[in-house]
């Protein structure tokens, strides 16, 4: 049997329409967390402050990708589907509501943790920032102001893992969106009016604590429809947690190689000229704008589909939808690296370039934008073969992987960055992904037997032949009808959205000739979603 060429019509029917629902949600917070990005290079520029609140906000935040949305959602997903399965929707909600109790009192005492050991936590994160008392005093407020975050955030993750797994995807995938809406309004409303010898960034912090809270608010009307009554009595601990924990405490590295590996731009990047870190910041947000819309939003819809496959012992069809779910990545992620590379430095000219954010921090930043886009597809094709792994409940192998990935990032970081400074740091982040991209795949080739790599070798080169077709395309459009970046905003924004519309009629004219089998995928799971409404 061929994995790919007949998958089961109603799993991955679900799969892309859960896709679909992320995907939607994820680019209205996309939006927002652009115009949220735009507000602070306006107001903050790249410089001090911004650096300084980077790395604050970067630590809690990957705490949060680390144990709350990686590990956490990962580990969690699997078991409670086993239970649903095997044990009963009862059994399964006394394990959410244990884990909810459990989960908050770590998170309370994570968060203490973080508050008192803020000054070691910035040396370790920015050695750079030491030489400058300032910058260094500012990033340890900032970091600890910021840490409650964690607990917030933390809880959305949990929510989201009850969630998906009962087939609710919206509210968790909306959440960001009220972040952003946080932060934008504190950069407006709370920033300006600190009194002297408070540093009007501050504010900002004080969005990101809004945020949370706003975020975690959202998910309990949702987890109280679907019977999720956290109020009433449960034991802190069950014995399904023993599992979960299993699972997670390896997962943490192996879910979430990719923010360690941009933990280790970071930290590097401090050693390099003031911005630096800026720079990577504001490439890595253009990069999760595709990542995080298509590439985060399959492997979040592929993981509750491929548990209870794995649950049920059909590793046939976990080989089927894992397939189906590879292709369509590459389907999607390979025409918008494409894109993102001709297109860089209009995309960063248009969302950046005005107040403190000058034609060099522009420049710059389409520079390390150049070097993540290359690692676009890796970035979000990891996600799907590491919650493969974790469906199957084998946290082991993505870590070992992963422990490889880090290295290499850090050695290929010291040596790339001599020559291609930050960008050299973007580069060692996609190439370490490369890496343990083939290495996770190997690894699950290992594990299940034939994984049909052929077939997905075969609709790879066609996304890829359809994608430099598009290139082309886009390329020739691009010089016609972008005005230069110094150009007034109208006629970026006119000319880039001409653009990327025309690369998406090449691509889609370029898939219908010479017809691609995900083209066709996707066309008939769209017409049969039509005819249904």
């Amino acid at each position: 049997m061929n994995p790919s060429s007949n998958p089961p019509v109603s799993e991955n029917t679900q799969v892309v329409r859960a896709a679909g629902v992320v995907g939607a949600a994820t680019l209205l917070s996309r939006i927002f967390g652009f115009i949220r990005d735009v507000v602070i290079a306006w107001f903050f520029g790249a410089g001090f402050s911004s650096d300084a609140f980077f790395v604050a906000f970067r630590i809690p935040n990957l705490l949060r990708r680390l144990f709350a949305e990686g590990s956490l959602t990962i580990a969690f997903i699997p078991v409670f589907t086993e239970y649903l399965t095997l044990r009963g929707k009862e059994e399964a909600f006394h394990l959410a509501s244990s884990a909810i109790r459990l989960l908050s009192a770590m998170l309370v005492l994570a968060a203490i943790f973080g508050i008192l050991f803020a000054p070691l936590i910035v040396r370790l994160i920015a050695p750079g920032f030491i030489d400058d008392p300032e910058k260094y005093s500012l990033t340890v407020t900032l970091t600890r102001l910021m840490f409650p975050y964690i607990f917030f955030i933390g809880l959305v993750a949990l929510s989201m893992g009850v969630l998906n797994a009962l087939g609710h995807f919206a509210a968790p995938a909306f959440a960001p969106v009220l972040l952003n809406l946080a932060m934008i309004g504190a950069v407006f409303l709370i920033s300006p009016h600190l009194s002297d010898g408070i540093h009007p960034v501050f504010g900002l912090a004080i969005g990101v604590l809004i945020g949370g809270a706003l975020q975690l608010l959202l998910q309990v009307p949702f987890l109280i429809k679907k019977g999720i009554f956290f109020w009433k009595k449960a034991s802190i601990y069950h014995p399904g947690m023993k599992k979960i924990g299993r699972l997670m405490l390896p997962a943490i590295f192996g879910a979430a190689v990719y923010q360690i590996n941009i933990l280790v731009g970071t930290l590097l990047a401090s050693l390099l000229p003031e911005g630096s870190i800026s720079y990577l910041y504001y490439a890595d947000r253009l990069v999760q704008f595709p990542l995080g819309i298509f590439g985060i939003a399959i492997a979040t819809a592929v993981l509750p589909s491929i548990s209870r496959q794995a649950s049920a012992k059909d590793l046939e069809a976990v080989k089927d939808t894992f397939g189906y779910a590879i292709q369509l990545v590459f389907f999607i992620t390979l025409p918008a690296m494409v894109g993102l590379i001709i297109l860089r430095e209009p995309i960063v000219a248009l969302l950046f370039k005005r107040g403190a954010f000058d034609a060099d921090a522009a420049r710059l930043t389409a520079y390390a934008l150049l070097y993540y886009s290359i690692g676009l597809w890796a970035f979000a094709a990891v996600r799907i073969v590491v919650s493969t792994f974790y469906a199957l409940q084998d946290t082991k192998t993505p870590v070992r992987m992963a422990i490889i990935s880090v290295i290499a990032n850090i050695v290929l970081g010291v040596v790339l960055m001599r020559y291609l400074s930050h960008g050299g740091l973007a580069l060692s982040t996609s190439l370490a992904s490369i890496l343990n991209l083939g290495l996770l795949v190997w690894a699950l080739r290992q594990r299940l037997g034939f994984l049909g790599l052929r077939t997905i070798a075969a609709s790879v080169g066609q996304s890829l032949a359809c994608s430099t077709i598009m290139g082309a395309g886009v390329w020739t459009i691009a010089r016609l009808i972008i005005p230069s970046q110094d150009g007034n905003v109208p006629g970026l924004f006119f000319g880039i959205t001409g653009s990327i519309l025309a690369g998406l009629v090449f691509y889609g004219i370029a898939s219908f000739l010479i017809k691609h089998s995900e083209f066709e995928k996707v066309l008939t799971i769209t017409r049969k979603g039509i005819r249904k409404r």
